[in-house]
């Protein structure tokens, strides 16, 4: 055997070896791409990754998600809060489970850069009471919000008037406390009030008892000063009455009797 032979029968067998490297590479994601707590599985009907971190103990979104996410599943953790942008950069992403978490608030940037994609978002079973009155202006995915304590208010009215292709989401919204006492319990849809008008009202009634507060604070004050100032020139003159009158010197008698 050549040399020539001798190095082609070594270096074949390190080409496939390479060859089987890179298509592992590329079908199965590497163990750093992966965030901790998490299990990624290439889809390839979707030609992207299912990230699955489902019952991992997160108290906090990954901060570092395969860009090529196609699916992601964060349910039964206890994550509280979304922050802006968290998803930014998942251009691929099309379902997003946030079920059974803590989450209490949502504001405007929370699913910024996913609305193009975004096919189902999963919010139910969580503490949300509020949300910003654009966070979900621009999504265009089918929203599961059941099962959660909405405080129903003028940002809530609004958030929900842009989800007019979403009405099945909105009719499942119930009003765990509301600016209207009788509102309370029952489905949001129901409420018939424009609460941002509402809201303003009362905010105009609020600032019209104030200034009526300043003003009787204001009279209060100028009465209680003219009748403190009556009283102590009252007092003076009692006191200028009280003195007694200066007696007449003798050269003063004197000096008239002579002029008469």
């Amino acid at each position: 055997m050549t040399l020539l032979d001798l190095w082609l029968s070594r270096s074949i067998p390190m080409c496939l070896l390479l060859q089987s490297l890179v298509l592992m590479a590329l079908c199965f994601p590497s163990a750093s791409m992966c965030p901790k707590g998490c299990m990624c599985q290439r889809d390839p009907h979707l030609h992207g990754l299912n990230v699955t971190c489902s019952q991992s103990r997160l108290k906090e979104i990954p901060p570092s998600l395969p860009v090529d996410t196609v699916l992601l599943r964060l349910d039964h953790n206890q994550i509280g809060a979304v922050p802006d942008q968290a998803f930014h950069g998942l251009r691929l992403l099309r379902e997003l489970n946030l079920s059974y978490n803590a989450v209490e608030t949502l504001g405007e940037g929370a699913f910024s850069g996913i609305e193009g994609t975004l096919q189902v978002l999963d919010l139910s079973h969580n503490r949300i009471t509020s949300v910003h009155k654009d966070a979900f202006a621009r999504l265009k995915a089918r929203i599961i919000v059941d099962d959660n304590p909405w405080h129903c208010d003028c940002a809530l009215q609004q958030a929900i008037g842009g989800m007019a292709h979403n009405h099945e989401a909105a009719a499942r919204v119930l009003c765990r406390s509301s600016e209207l006492r009788d509102q309370e319990g029952r489905p949001f849809l129901a409420v018939d009030a424009d609460l941002c008008n509402l809201a303003k009202r009362t905010t105009d009634y609020a600032m019209l008892v104030t200034m009526f507060g300043w003003f009787a604070m204001v009279i209060s004050y100028v009465v209680y000063y003219v009748r403190q100032n009556q009283e102590d020139a009252r007092r003076h003159l009692e006191y200028l009455k009280s003195l007694p009158s200066k007696p007449k010197k003798p050269d003063e008698a004197d000096d008239i009797s002579t002029v008469v």
